[in-house]
C-alpha cells in the first residue's frame, strides 16, 4: 500500500479533531460553543500558517463552505417543514388510532406504535414524532394502567431505526449522502438503502416489541405526583395585623420575597394594582397561591387570617382545610426550540404568560436531582421536566400552543383546519424527491415556502424550528472533515487501519468498521461521527481495492446506532426525562439492540454488495 507521511498541518488537524470529539461529550460546555471554538481555531490556524494541497491553498474560505452546504440547507428546511407538521396537528389521525388501539389490545398496540414511529421517522425528523407520541403514551398508560416505561424507550429507539432507511430520514443520512456525492462516489436515491434497513430494522423492531420490555424495570415519570400542592387562598388583613398600614414591598420583605400575591381586593368591586408602593388597609384581602405550609407561615408572619379563595367566611382550620378546586398538574418537557430552552422561567415570564405555577424541576442531565427551591433563576436545558399546576384551561392553552411538550395524562392534541394543507405540502416534498423530479434540497425549500404561504407556519415558528447546535456541529464537522482530507490525514488513518486488518476478510473488516462508528456515535455527536468517518471509509475502501459503497453505508448505519446512551441522540434525552428512565436502562436495551443490528448489517451488506 502507498505510504502517506503526515505533515505538521495534518498532525495538528488530527489533534484538533480529538480535542473536538472530547469537547462534544462535555455537558458543562454547550455544543454550539465548543463547535464555534473549534471552527475559530481551525480557521485561524490555517490563516496564520498557510497550507497548500496540490498547488492550491487551503484556507478559511473552504472551511466556511459548510454554512452553504446543500445537506445543511436541506436539514434546516426539513426541520421547518417538520415543525409545521407538529404545530398544525397534521399527525393527529395516527395519534387517534394508536390511542384507541391501546384500550383494546395493548400488545398489538405496542407493535403498531413501534412500526408507525419507524415509518414516520423515515420521512420526518425524529423529534416531532417523539413529541407527538409521548403525551399519548402517558395518557393511555394512566387510563389502561400499564407501565409507560415498557413502551416509551422502545418507541424512541424505533424512530432512530426508521430514520436510517431513507436519505431524508436523519440529518446524519443527508450528510453522508452529500459527502459521498461531493467525493464522486455515488448519487444515492431516496430508497437506495431501504432494503437492508427494512430487513435488519424489522428484526430490531421485533426485539423492541417482545424483548426490550422484559429488560426494563417499571419506571415512574420523575414528577408523577397527582396530588396538587399549591392552593388558592386569601389572607384577610385585620386591624392588628402586621400588614395593616404597610406597603406591598414591606409585606413581601417580611416574607423574604417568597409570597406570591396574585391580586388585592379592597371591596366587593375594587381591586388594587400590585404596585410596591400600595399601602394595605384593614379589611383588604390578599389572594395568594402556595403550599399549605407556606400559607400558614405567611398567616403567622403577617398576623392575617387564612381563608379558601372560594370561602371567605370560614378560616382555615382542621374542620375547613385548604381546597384546590379545578387545579391540575402537568409535566412540561423542555425541547430544543421551545420558549423555555436555554432560558430561565423569569426571563420567559412563564407564570405570567401561561397562568401556571411551577412546582419543581427535574434535571435531565442529573436524573436523581429534583429542584424545588427558587425555580425562576434556573437555566433550563433540553430534556428538563417542569412540574406545573394550574386550571385545566390554562394547561389546555399551553398544550394547544404547540410550543411545548405537555404530559398531562390526556390525549388531546393540537389540530387545526390547516392540518390537511401541511400533509399535502409534506407529501409533495417527499414525492418530488422520491420520483427524481427535483433534489430533496429543492423540494424541501419549496415546502418551507408553501408552509409559510399557506399559513401552516409563522416566521417565528420557522425560526424556532432551527437548531443552533445542529448548524454549528455540522459546519464544524464538515470543516474538520475537509481539513483531514486536504492534509492527507484521512488517507493516513485509512492506511493505518487497512494495515492492521489487512489479513482479515473484507466482510470482517467492514463489520469492524461498523462497530467503530457505532461506538463513536454513542460517545460524540452522530453528525460529527458521520462527517469525519465518511472520507475515512472511502479511503479505506480504496486502500483495500474494494467497492466503497458498503463502507459508506457502514458509516451511515453505524453513526445512526446511537441507542446505548441517553446523550447519543437528542430524542433520547426527552425519553430519559419523560419516562423516568436511568442511564442504565439505555444500556440494558441499547447494547443488545446495537449487537442485533451490528450483526445484521455485518451479514447483509457483504451479501448485497458481493464482498468476497
Amino acid at each position: 500500500m502507498q505510504a502517506v507521511t503526515p505533515d505538521i498541518h495534518g498532525i495538528a488537524v488530527l489533534l484538533l479533531t480529538v480535542v473536538a470529539l472530547f469537547l462534544f461529550t462535555r455537558d458543562w460546555l454547550p455544543l454550539e460553543t465548543s463547535s464555534l471554538a473549534i471552527l475559530i481555531i481551525l480557521t485561524a490556524g490555517f490563516q496564520l500558517f498557510p497550507y497548500e494541497t496540490g498547488g492550491e491553498p487551503m484556507g478559511p474560505v473552504q472551511f466556511f463552505e459548510g454554512f452553504g452546504n446543500e445537506a445543511l440547507i436541506t436539514i434546516c428546511a426539513l426541520m421547518i417543514v417538520g415543525k409545521a407538521m407538529e404545530t398544525t396537528g397534521a399527525l393527529q389521525p395516527l395519534a387517534t388510532i394508536v390511542s384507541s388501539a391501546w384500550s383494546t389490545r395493548p400488545l398489538l398496540a405496542t407493535l403498531v406504535t413501534l412500526f408507525a414511529a419507524g415509518i414516520l421517522s423515515a420521512f420526518l425528523n425524529n423529534t416531532p414524532i417523539v413529541v407527538l407520541l409521548l403525551p399519548i403514551l402517558v395518557g393511555v398508560s394512566m387510563r389502561v394502567k400499564f407501565p409507560v416505561s415498557d413502551v416509551m424507550l422502545p418507541m424512541g429507539l424505533a424512530t432512530i431505526i426508521g430514520g436510517m432507511s431513507t436519505t431524508i430520514g436523519t440529518s446524519t443520512n443527508l450528510l453522508v449522502v452529500g459527502i459521498s456525492r461531493d467525493m464522486g462516489l455515488i448519487e444515492f436515491g431516496m430508497f437506495d438503502f431501504f432494503l437492508p434497513v427494512a430487513i435488519v430494522g424489522g428484526v430490531a423492531i421485533v426485539f423492541l416489541w417482545l424483548v426490550a420490555p422484559r429488560l426494563l424495570p417499571d419506571r415512574l415519570p420523575p414528577l408523577a405526583d397527582t396530588t396538587p400542592r399549591v392552593f388558592n387562598s386569601q389572607l384577610f388583613i385585620k386591624e392588628d395585623s402586621f400588614a395593616a398600614g404597610k406597603t406591598i414591598s414591606e409585606v413581601l420583605a417580611k416574607t423574604n420575597g417568597q409570597m406570591r400575591i396574585t391580586k388585592i381586593q379592597r371591596s366587593e368591586s375594587l381591586f388594587l394594582a400590585k404596585l410596591p408602593s400600595v399601602t394595605l388597609q384593614p379589611g383588604d384581602r390578599l389572594f395568594v397561591n402556595d403550599s399549605p405550609e407556606n400559607l400558614k407561615h405567611y398567616e403567622g408572619l403577617l398576623g392575617a387570617t387564612l381563608y379558601n379563595v372560594s370561602d371567605s367566611e370560614h378560616p382555615i382550620d382542621e374542620d375547613t382545610p385548604l381546597k384546590a378546586e379545578g387545579q391540575q398538574l402537568a409535566e412540561v418537557v423542555v425541547t430544543r426550540g421551545s420558549p423555555l430552552h436555554l432560558r430561565t422561567l423569569a426571563t420567559a415570564r412563564f407564570s405570567a404568560s401561561y397562568g401556571l405555577l411551577p412546582l419543581a424541576i427535574h434535571r435531565a442531565r442529573a436524573p436523581s436531582s429534583q429542584v424545588t427551591g427558587d425555580l425562576n433563576t434556573i437555566r433550563l436545558r433540553a430534556g428538563d421536566v417542569l412540574l406545573v399546576q394550574g386550571m385545566r384551561n390554562a394547561i389546555d392553552t399551553l398544550k394547544s400552543s404547540g410550543n411545548m411538550l405537555v404530559l398531562d395524562g390526556t390525549t388531546d392534541l393540537p389540530h387545526t383546519q390547516l392540518a390537511n394543507r401541511a400533509l399535502a405540502v409534506m407529501g409533495f416534498v417527499v414525492a418530488a424527491a422520491a420520483t427524481g423530479l427535483m433534489p430533496i434540497s429543492v423540494s424541501a425549500l419549496i415546502g418551507v415556502g408553501l408552509m409559510i404561504a399557506l399559513n401552516c407556519l409563522s416566521w417565528r415558528d420557522a425560526g424556532n424550528a432551527l437548531s443552533t447546535q445542529v448548524v454549528m456541529i455540522i459546519v464544524t464537522s464538515l470543516a474538520l472533515g475537509k481539513a483531514l482530507m486536504g492534509t492527507g490525514m484521512a488517507d493516513y488513518l485509512a492506511i493505518g487501519f487497512a494495515n492492521v486488518v489487512s489479513d482479515l476478510p473484507i466482510p470482517v473488516i467492514l463489520s469492524a468498521f461498523i462497530l467503530i462508528m457505532t461506538v463513536l456515535t454513542n460517545v460524540v455527536s452522530n453528525n460529527a461521527a458521520a462527517v469525519i468517518g465518511t472520507p475515512i471509509a472511502a479511503a479505506i475502501a480504496t486502500q483495500l481495492g474494494t467497492d466503497p459503497i458498503p463502507f459508506v453505508l457502514a458509516v451511515l448505519f453505524g453513526a445512526n446506532m446511537s441507542f446505548a446512551t441517553p446523550f447519543g441522540y437528542q430524542t433520547n434525552l426527552l425519553i430519559l426525562s419523560a419516562g423516568g428512565y436511568k442511564f442504565s436502562d439505555f444500556l440494558r436495551v441499547g447494547i443488545p439492540l446495537t449487537i442485533v443490528m451490528w450483526l445484521g448489517f455485518s451479514f447483509l451488506l457483504p451479501v448485497l454488495y458481493d464482498l468476497g
